[in-house]
């Protein structure tokens, strides 16, 4: 099969999910390239329904190796959730590759989304709330965290704590908001990175190599 990339041009609700997961039963690889968890889609699989926000709807093709892109922001907690739900119901995740340049949301990011749709008051643009809007800011400014940051504690520590330090700054003073907790943070995306790490890679070369094979 062909590469073939398939692209919402409706801004959203466009029944994506449910073309990939035709898509996918033609192809060896699928790849969720960007967006994040302000949206889902659901797969039925003979009597199951499976909700999914993250996590490539081929997850549920046995033979088949999903991709979360370095373009996707991703909650660790969301993401977390779906892979331990669907490994609950029998879905192998050994298959699944997460970018290790995938950016994430923490809670300051829900926080300020949040804020920030208080403030615009009638001109708010209707955000979901989830953070996806802030955390793309921050990784077009060069301020984000990525994946490959979490799985290493001296540099989550000093990237974390740079983050928050600011946010909490806009928080607090700009937009008289509760700050966030450094620690709390700290603690609970640890426990989310001993999760996450063994599905963590280096996608690029991993599709770069899987395109030249001719897959």
């Amino acid at each position: 099969m062909a590469t073939v990339v398939l692209v919402g041009a409706q801004w959203g609700d466009e029944g994506k999910g449910k073309v990939t997961d035709f898509l996918a039963a033609q192809a060896e690889i699928v790849v969720r390239y960007q967006g994040g968890n302000n949206a889902g889609h659901t797969v039925v699989v003979g009597d199951e329904e499976f909700r999914l926000h993250l996590l490539p709807s081929g997850i549920l093709y046995p033979e088949k190796t999903c991709v979360i892109g370095n373009g996707v922001v991703i909650d660790p907690a969301v993401l977390v959730g779906e892979i331990e739900g669907l490994k609950q119901r029998g879905v192998k995740m050994a298959r699944l590759l997460i970018s290790e340049r995938a950016h994430l949301i923490f809670p300051y990011h829900r926080l300020l989304d949040g804020a920030e749709e208080r403030r615009k008051g009638s001109g708010r643009i209707g955000t979901t709330g989830r953070g996806i809007g802030p955390a793309y800011t921050d990784k077009m400014a060069r301020t984000g965290i990525r994946m490959v940051d979490l799985l290493e504690d001296a540099t989550f520590s000093r990237r974390l704590g740079e983050n928050v330090t600011f946010k909490n700054i806009l928080l607090e003073r700009v937009y008289e908001a509760e700050g966030v907790s450094l620690a709390e943070i700290f603690d609970t995306y640890r426990r989310y990175a001993a999760i996450l790490r063994e599905y963590v890679a280096d996608t690029g070369v991993f599709l770069h190599q899987a395109i030249a094979a001719g897959k």
